[in-house]
């Protein structure tokens, strides 16, 4: 069943619209960031914009940090609102539930899907910019012509391997995954109550940006720890030395509260609906 639900991924046109779409925005920043006279101010911009002029290896980290707030949610809000709301509005969901496959097992395909398609586009996301990156800014080997080689330096200021880049860049790449499967279980949960993948999608939105407006009033501070969006910038602990687990923790215990909970809800409500179309 999981395999059924990756191919539909694979063959719909707007899945790879949307990855492209993705990648289209950091790709235009680089360009930006190469033929500008001068970088961001350091703690201006986006978080890496100051540093990947003199190291492009940086990119990749400074492209989640500028898809992650909006982009990549509207692109796992659209694919998880049509994951139950798309098939029942094309009428294909009850010929899917004819087939003897149980609707816990539906289900839980179509999540691991839209956590197969969140990991494939940051997974894309990270790779496209690092090649942009080496490309427009090189790899950062000397900050100074004549001087010591330089390499990648952590928000901390402290420079790290190539191999610590990577291993911090693969934890991000893990807890944004982890925070956008959050998301779609929220989404998915809205699939299962209406026939709109349009209306799910939008749900999902309100979801998101309701969440942010919260995070900026100080009258919301009682709530905003148990807020889907709280944690999410929070993968950036992993560029600083020592590595910051507080909020990485709680992020992803948070995450895995929602999805214990609203793909809780999406089965109690898919496992009883009726399913005439």
């Amino acid at each position: 069943m999981i395999g059924v639900e990756l191919r539909k991924l694979v063959l719909r046109p707007r899945v790879w619209a949307s990855v492209l779409l993705l990648c289209l925005l950091p790709a235009i920043v680089a360009v930006f960031l190469a033929t500008a006279d001068f970088a961001p101010p350091p703690g201006q911009g986006g978080a890496f914009l100051s540093a990947v002029v003199s190291d492009g290896t940086l990119y990749p980290a400074a492209a989640l940090a500028l898809v992650l707030p909006l982009f990549l949610p509207i692109a796992v809000a659209v694919t998880a609102g049509d994951a139950i709301a798309g098939e029942a509005a094309g009428g294909t969901l009850r010929y899917l539930l004819v087939r003897p496959v149980g609707r816990t097992r539906v289900l839980t395909a179509k999540l691991v899907a839209i956590a197969v398609y969140a990991t494939a586009a940051i997974g894309i996301v990270v790779l496209t910019s690092l090649v942009i990156g080496v490309l427009l800014f090189g790899t950062g080997a000397q900050a100074v012509p004549g001087g010591p080689p330089a390499g990648a330096v952590s928000l901390s200021g402290v420079p790290l391997t190539s191999s610590s880049l990577a291993l911090r860049l693969l934890g991000a790449v893990g807890y944004i995954v982890l925070s956008m499967v959050g998301f779609a279980a929220i989404t998915l949960f809205l699939s299962t109550v209406t026939e709109s993948a349009v209306g799910a999608a939008l749900g999902g939105l309100a979801v998101l940006i309701t969440s942010s407006v919260l995070e900026t009033l100080d009258a919301a501070a009682p709530v905003k720890p148990y807020l889907p969006t709280h944690y999410w910038l929070s993968w950036l602990d992993f560029f600083r030395d020592p590595v910051l687990w507080r909020n990485i923790d709680s992020g992803l215990l948070l995450q895995a509260g929602y999805i214990v909970v609203f793909f809780g809800a999406a089965w109690a409500n898919f496992a009883t609906k009726d399913i005439t179309d």
